[in-house]
């Protein structure tokens, strides 16, 4: 069998009944796959393993027989039907004369230019994405040029668990499921007034430090 000049990557998806293979373009990974060629061989051997399932004896060996000589043979109808698919296929790829890669016409081949989109990208689909970078980019200026922090406590230490039940908390004193309080050891826990080191009582509001 002659040499045959196509992708890289291709999958081998024959079975015993025929051959059938898949391409695939060397830039987006796409695939085609080819027509089914079905193999005389193979489908004599299924016809004859039926056969040998209803009625047994020289059918069921007749069957593994025609198995034997497919796998025997295969080689040979296994390149014949490969070229076969590179024929079928190859039409719907064209190899990039810069980069050498073979490339899918409807997705990655830029007819204009003579090249693949790698070599040379499709002018509107850079400057749509341009625009989209650069949109997402000035949505994120602009964010952070306003003040995200109104209404949030940005001077007290944020507690996102609570210590003794682990439930997740929505920014309060207490936590919401078992009640604990949120606020660092050197506040009151009823009211959340910050202590001296030492104090025993809240000098707001007189509580006994827990």
């Amino acid at each position: 069998m002659a040499l045959i000049q196509f992708v890289e990557n291709y999958d081998d998806v024959s079975t015993a009944r025929g051959f059938q293979f898949k391409f695939y373009c060397d830039k987006c990974r796409n695939g085609y796959l080819s027509g089914f060629q079905a193999s005389i061989v193979g489908t004599a051997g299924s016809l004859f393993r039926a056969a040998g399932d209803i009625f047994g004896g020289v059918f069921s060996q007749a069957g593994n027989s025609a198995y034997e000589i497919q796998r025997a043979v295969g080689g040979k109808a296994h390149d014949a039907a490969l070229e076969t698919a590179v024929t079928d296929v190859k039409p719907h790829f064209t190899q990039c004369v810069r980069c050498g890669h073979w490339v899918c016409n409807t997705v990655c081949w830029n007819a204009d230019r003579g090249l693949c989109s790698n070599c040379a990208p499709q002018t509107e689909e850079e400057i749509a994405a341009a625009q989209a970078q650069a949109q997402v980019e000035q949505i994120h200026s602009k964010v952070r040029e306003r003040d995200q922090t109104k209404g949030l406590d940005l001077d007290n230490p944020m507690v996102a668990r609570c210590p003794k039940c682990s439930a997740q908390t929505s920014g309060g004193r207490f936590c919401p499921e078992c009640g604990a309080t949120l606020q660092p050891r050197d506040a009151c826990g009823q009211c959340g007034a910050k202590m001296a080191a030492g104090a025993k009582f809240c000098p707001e509001c007189g509580a006994k430090r827990a």
